[in-house]
């Protein structure tokens, strides 16, 4: 894997964890962030992206708002890896 992969997630959200599957199944290494373990997650991605969503990928220097509605775009480039 070139490009690393962190994903900002809260337990509670299913697009998190559908994106966390997929990573999964795909054999694509990720390092999570929960942001209801550290306050300095959502700060993070505020940094990142001026908004407070989860989940927040990071792949590389590409940084993706949401899992579903960027899954082509992630795909693609995971499976360049």
């Amino acid at each position: 894997m070139t490009k690393p992969v962190k994903i900002y997630t809260i337990p509670t959200c299913s697009d998190c964890n559908n994106a966390k599957r997929f990573f999964k199944e795909q054999q694509v290494p990720f390092e999570e962030f929960n942001c209801e373990e550290n306050e300095e997650y959502p700060k993070i991605i505020w940094e990142l992206t001026g908004k407070q969503i989860v989940p927040t990928i990071v792949i590389g220097d590409q940084v993706f708002v949401g899992f579903a509605d960027h899954f082509s775009e992630i795909r693609e480039l995971v499976s360049q890896q």
